[in-house]
């Protein structure tokens, strides 16, 4: 760890760590609490029984010991109150194991944008299964990264949480697809009294970003006496967003030259990059009829741009270029200073109630429902008058060169505009006049961003979900228990900013769009080229789950018990096309479609062969409809010779299905990554900085319906130490391999750089360029095809036109190994009746995270990197995740620091066309590297940052606190992010605190 890592570390954590120094010396004299708790801290879970024992995530069985030999990390209600955590995604994403792959409530582009995941060592959201008391929810209508499925947190109450149960295992021996990376399961309370209520509100330092919430629960019946209990109760929870512009240099332009790095920002010193403030430049219209037949080259050498709107009225000024290539001045911009955001507007509210009640003295039930509306608004800058198809769109309506021209002639019905009767020159183009007895040769090319529309989305998910079951006991040993649950997911998706290409046409041949005022434009003209369009999915879930248990015989251990129990589950998704009718350049084309029946059985035996070795053996055997049958067998070990001391380890086998979006031939999408063109095709455009600045470039799948399961193989070694009845500690090391890899074409990058490598020689036109790229990119594997070529460069019509989109097949490919370790700890310690201590630790460090694509290609490693960056807009792989809390309670007063702690990355990708045979160094391969200088933007710093939250317990019935969050105001680290320039030179997945800010908030509890 750097050293000013360490200093932040000290400042933030200064009374946990004065406290820690001293204690574990003072700590042997004083009075000691119960047993304090390390892989799996008691859960506090009603126990019909009366008996006290609890069901541990990755069992069946209840029991009292929950150092069981599964590597469980449980975080309490009371844990999440104590760190300031209000919602279930910030509560999940806490945990240490979550990793590549993670979308946080910042995440705000994407396929997914408005969704939040959690990923399990570094697995994926499809890898990670989430339950809601033991059972599956829903999945989110739109797949993370186009065909990856998850629950979203989002949906998930709050207000009933009692804890959150995170196993570090594969576990598809009991739960199914899908467990190999682990599972968590969110445990609401079984039974509540009286009234509980709360609220708080606040900000951050900087006034922006507010946040607010509140919450009820009421509770009715005395289940021990009465034999029922009924409660309701509800959430609402408010959060401002917050843009770049008000965070500063770095983290609101794509212009680094300040600190060694390079200007990708092109809106204030290069003509023809499209602003707010439309730019045209005169060129030769083919065809009088179509804006979109301007010809590829200017009228005129240099070509002399003319700016629509009056230079005198530019808000942030004016610059000017005299080259051979461009003439002219316009308004300077900095499109990401003006409009990106650093966290959306985000609404939620929801509804839980739960009825237990006892119908015999062996028989006891439950009916649950819960509804949860989760709305995220997010603001984009605004859209280009012409933007690249996505997916499947027309050649001749797909590229972004040579752009929209405006014509010299317009009219009422925008047909044959030069030759009707009621034709008049269009004010929007300042060479109509002049050309007006040759139009075709007035044409004006239009460089513009539709900056007086709303940009950006609107999503609502609503999520409905009832449970219900019986359990009960029979004979002497029988233990029986059944269970259903339907879930349902509605989203509404509505997009803003987008121009639909007939009303576009329509707009600029009838002038009815202003382009020089676009301030004086009507709503009802503004509805006609760019309305809001809404694409509605849905997706449900139902589960109907019974088992069996009882004890067999007894061994020198204990009793033997064995379980079997079955499951049928039937999965829907519906996600629709946002552009169906390919209409909306620019728009995704995501959709995805599917149905099926699951039919499962399960067993676990548990066997205590001795008081010291305890021995869990399961299995499960999944059936799909669409003809998938996978068994996945389970071991696990406890062997504890000493009190203080005991090993565990687990070995096992596990599957994913693929997802709808993967395996239906319905299914399709483009997934879009940052590339920045490099060498000789640079060379070949360097008259155009906009043509070789850093742009999007797409890959194309359609769902594969012989595609197969991944499988897994996972162990994990361990050990739990209880040196005093105070301290406890657990040490894991873990190992997974995933193996028949589903891989969105692993040769893409190479297929990227197979295009590019023709860009050095010579051709008649750009048409002849890319049909040479074209034919390498063929060569580099059977589904590796060129989709979507850009229109030719205006400064360059005979070189190498960019690649806009690459069909890519879905494929099985070799394998990945992840491995790492995991430390826990926790302490509890009583210095006098009236003041005590408690600390918990949760740390994980990825030792290994190697893709083997296969085929002789290069061992691709993660660990430590930003990538994969095709893996939830490049979040990357930190090495390091940990979180520290200590609570020290004095009277009626409690002081809560809650640190967390990412390690430093490097700006390296082993997925992208900069890594070259797997080539992780930073010389080689970095993903950003300055045309001058040698700055380093390889390496991506540690980041620390501490929240503190004071707690006045004035009675039994009222408390009310105070939370600073990161209260040293730590700063996000610098990455300057080219793959996704959306989330401007930082990783929203790790850092978001950092760019946020320290923050402020007070609440008040109460209990009656």
């Amino acid at each position: 760890m750097q050293k000013t890592q360490i200093i932040r570390l000290r400042t933030g954590a200064a009374l946990s760590a004065l406290v820690l120094a001293g204690s574990l010396f003072a700590a042997p004299a004083l009075a000691q609490d119960a047993p304090a708790s390390t892989g799996a801290t008691a859960p506090q879970q009603d126990a019909p029984s009366g008996d006290g024992d609890i069901v541990v995530t990755g069992t069946i069985f209840r029991q009292s010991d929950t150092h069981t030999a599964l590597p469980v990390t449980v975080i309490t209600a009371e844990n999440l109150e104590r760190a300031g955590i209000t919602n279930v995604t910030d509560a999940i994403r806490s945990a240490s194991a979550d990793g590549a792959g993670s979308i946080g409530n910042g995440f705000t582009s994407g396929f997914s944008a408005g969704g939040a995941a959690v990923s399990l060592r570094n697995l994926g959201v499809s890898s990670t299964l989430v339950l809601v008391d033991g059972l599956r929810s829903t999945n989110f209508p739109l797949s993370d990264d186009g065909h990856n499925s998850y629950v979203d947190l989002n949906s998930i109450p709050m207000v009933n949480v009692q804890q959150v149960q995170v196993l570090k295992d594969g576990a598809s021996s009991l739960y199914g697809a899908d467990a190999i990376g682990g599972v968590v399961n969110i445990i609401t309370r079984k039974h509540m009294t009286g009234l509980e209520a709360g609220v708080e509100g606040g900000a951050t330092q900087k006034g922006d970003g507010a946040k607010y919430r509140a919450k009820l629960l009421f509770g009715y019946g005395d289940y021990d006496t009465q034999g029922f209990n009924v409660y309701i109760g509800g959430d609402y929870e408010y959060g401002g967003r917050i843009s770049a512009a008000s965070r500063g240099f770095p983290f609101d332009t794509l212009d680094l030259r300040s600190i060694g790095g390079n200007d990708n920002n092109r809106a204030d010193d290069t003509l023809g990059t499209a602003t707010t403030d439309a730019m045209v430049t005169r060129t030769r219209q083919t065809d009088l009829n179509n804006p979109l037949a301007g010809s590829v080259t200017n009228a005129t050498t240099p070509a002399i741009f003319t700016s629509l709107t009056p230079l005198a009225n530019c808000a942030y000024g004016t610059y000017s270029e005299n080259t051979a290539q461009r003439v002219g001045s316009a308004c300077r911009h900095d499109n990401t200073r003006e409009y990106a955001q650093i966290t959306p507007l985000q609404e939620r509210y929801d509804a839980v109630g739960r009825l237990s009640f006892r119908l015999g003295e062996n028989v006891e039930g439950y009916i649950a429902g819960s509804y949860a509306h989760s709305r995220v608004n997010i603001i984009s800058p605004p859209r280009a008058i012409r933007q690249t198809q996505a997916f499947g769109g027309s050649p001749a309506t797909s590229t972004t060169n040579p752009g929209i021209v405006l014509p010299v002639y317009i009219c009422s019905s925008g047909v044959n505009c030069a030759t009707a009767a009621d034709r008049q020159l269009n004010p929007n183009n300042p060479y109509a006049a002049a050309y007006a007895n040759d139009p075709a040769n007035g044409a004006a090319r239009i460089y513009y961003l539709f900056g007086d529309v709303r940009s950006g989305s609107d999503r609502v998910n609503e999520v409905f979900r009832v449970t219900s079951g019986l359990h009960g006991t029979f004979g002497d040993s029988w233990n029986w228990n059944v269970e259903a649950g339907y879930s349902r997911a509605d989203l509404s998706l509505t997009q803003y900013g987008w121009a639909n290409l007939n009303g576009l046409i329509k707009a600029i041949n009838t002038g009815s769009y202003n382009f020089v005022n676009p301030s004086l434009n009507t709503q009802a003209v503004r509805d006609s080229v760019l309305p809001p369009i809404n694409a509605r999915s849905n997706s449900s879930e139902l589960t109907v789950d019974a088992s069996l248990s009882r004890t067999l015989f007894a061994l020198p251990g204990g009793d033997v018990r064995m379980a079997v129990g079955g499951q049928y589950r039937k999965e829907k998704l519906t996600n629709n096309s946002a552009n169906p009718n390919l209409d909306i350049p620019g728009l995704s084309t995501a959709q995805a479609y599917g149905d099926r029946s699951v039919w499962a059985g399960y067993f676990e035996v548990d066997v205590p062969v001795l008081d010291s070795l305890n021995i869990d053996l399961s299995g499960r055997y999944d059936h799909y409809s669409t003809g998938i049958g996978r068994f996945s067998p389970k071991a696990t070990a406890k062997f504890q010779p000493i009190k203080q001391i005991a090993i565990r380890g687990t070995y096992s086998e596990g599957f994913r299905a693929p997802t709808f979006a993967e395996s239906d031939p319905r299914s399709s999408y483009s997934g879009f990554v940052g590339y920045t063109p490099t060498g000789a095709f640079l060379t070949a455009h360097a008259s155009n900085p906009t043509y070789t600045a850093p742009y999007s470039l797409g890959r194309g799948y359609v769902g594969n319906a012989a595609i197969k399961p991944e499988t897994a193989r996972s162990f994990t070694l361990g050990a739990i130490f209880e040196p005093t009845p105070w301290l406890s500690f657990t040490a894991d090391y873990f190992n997974v391999k995933k193996s028949n890899l589903i891989v969105t074409g692993p040769l893409s990058s190479d297929a990227v750089n197979a295009y590019y490598s023709v860009a050095g020689q010579t051709f008649a036109s750009a048409a002849a360029a890319a049909a040479a790229g074209c034919a390498k990119v063929a060569a580099v594997g059977a589904g590796y095809s060129c989709n979507v070529i850009d229109g030719a460069d205006p400064f360059a019509p005979n070189a190498l036109p960019r690649l806009l989109v690459v069909n890519a097949p879905y494929v099985n490919t070799a394998y990945m190994v992840i491995a790492g370790l995991e430390f826990t700890a926790d302490a509890r310690i009583k210095f006098s009746e009236n003041f005590r201590w408690e600390s918990r630790v949760d740390v994980q460090e990825t030792m290994k995270y190697n893709l083997n694509p296969g085929g002789g290609a290069a061992v691709q490693r993660y660990a430590g990197t930003v990538g994969p960056e095709s893996l939830s807009s490049g979040g990357g792989t930190p090495r390091w995740r940990g979180n520290w809390q200590n609570t020290f309670t004095f009277d009626q007063f409690s002081l809560s620091t809650t640190t967390y702690f990412v390690g430093s990355m490097k700006a390296v990708a082993a997925d992208q066309p900069s890594s070259v045979n797997g080539d992780t160094s930073c010389a080689a391969s970095a993903i950003y590297k300055p045309t001058t200088g040698n700055a380093d933007f390889c390496h991506i710093k540690s980041f620390v940052y501490t929240d503190v939250n004071l707690t006045v317990k004035v009675n039994d019935q009222f408390s009310f606190f105070g939370l600073v969050g990161n209260v040293t105001n730590a700063r996000a680290p610098l990455f300057a992010n080219t793959a996704y320039p959306s989330q401007v030179n930082t990783l929203t997945s790790w850092h978001a605190a950092g760019l946020i800010g320290r923050t402020f908030r007070a609440g008040a509890n109460f209990k009656f």
